[in-house]
């Protein structure tokens, strides 16, 4: 007679399990350049096993596709010269309010698209997530989106090739990042965009995107909850008289790209096992928004 074969099964909420898999996801990536010890902390294993449902083989190949990704692509290099012309209209930054629990905010603004350069909108994109990771606090690893689509026609649409590949930067490369996203007065007319886009999109993302309205009170709770109004900016119906300045912004990017070449290039000759690579823990530095 065969014998049942024992499954065990893997409990998330139990932190002994939880550092197993993490071990294990680790012994297998194999060697690591110092870079790539950097970048595969704790926090990031946890971040690709989530993304994988804890399944350490599939996690061990998205990480290494991100791996090869960022040493085809050098996200960390990306200087504020080399994007700042996407910028100029404010389109998107990192704002100078954080959420209720400290988390870094990004604003998007698909409205003020002022290029239409493929390659430029997602180096920019790449950039601001940077940016926005290196700016959060110790303890966070997720961001907060803001997308304002105020404004917004179907002459904004983002081009499906740019769409898609943003989607997969995100999704591939930076998985679990985004805590929850407001989707800010979007049209009736983008529902139609949205339904293609969503395809674009996990379902856990999906789950995680929340539509608010400046008119719509019940709505606009939602997005209080997470971010006080005391600091959401008053177009974003909040109390802030704050609105973006390029100007401002590209003293502080310029700032925050030595902050960056600095965090990557420390201890580039110190390699470790792996299993103790300190957290990012970089000097909070606010965006310049200047008073209207």
């Amino acid at each position: 007679m065969f014998r049942r074969k024992h499954t065990s099964h893997f409990n998330l909420d139990d932190a002994e399990q939880r550092q197993a898999k993490i071990n294990e996801l680790r012994a297998a990536l194999g060697p690591l350049s110092a870079h790539g010890e950097k970048y595969c902390n704790k926090a990031c294993l946890e971040r690709y096993l989530e993304a994988r449902n804890w399944n350490v083989d599939r996690s061990r190949k998205m990480l290494e596709q991100s791996l090869k990704w960022r040493a085809d692509n050098r996200p960390e290099a990306i200087r504020w010269p080399d994007v700042s012309a996407e910028a100029e209209t404010g389109k998107m930054y990192r704002a100078s309010f954080p959420d209720r629990e400290g988390k870094t905010v990004v604003v998007m603004r698909p409205a003020k698209q002022n290029t239409s350069s493929h390659e430029g909108q997602v180096q920019y994109l790449v950039y601001t997530l940077e940016n926005a990771i290196l700016s959060l606090p110790e303890g966070q690893d997720k961001m907060v989106w803001l997308i304002d689509f105020t404004g917004w026609t179907l002459a904004h649409a983002t081009p499906i090739k740019t769409a898609r590949e943003s989607m997969s930067v995100l999704q591939n490369h930076y998985p679990e990042r985004l805590a929850i996203a407001f989707l800010f007065n979007a049209p009736k007319v983008f529902e139609a965009s949205f339904k293609v886009l969503k395809r674009l999109v996990d379902p856990k993302s999906v789950k995680k995107l929340n539509f608010v309205y400046k008119e719509n009170e019940e709505s606009m709770k939602i997005m209080y909850r997470h971010i006080d109004p005391e600091v959401l900016p008053v177009e974003f119906g909040g109390q802030n008289n704050v609105v973006y300045n390029h100007e401002e912004y590209s003293k502080l990017m310029t700032k925050d790209d030595i902050k960056t070449a600095s965090f990557w290039a420390a201890d580039v000759n110190h390699v470790t096992n792996g299993h103790s690579v300190p957290e990012v823990t970089p000097q909070s530095s606010l965006v310049v928004a200047k008073e209207s």
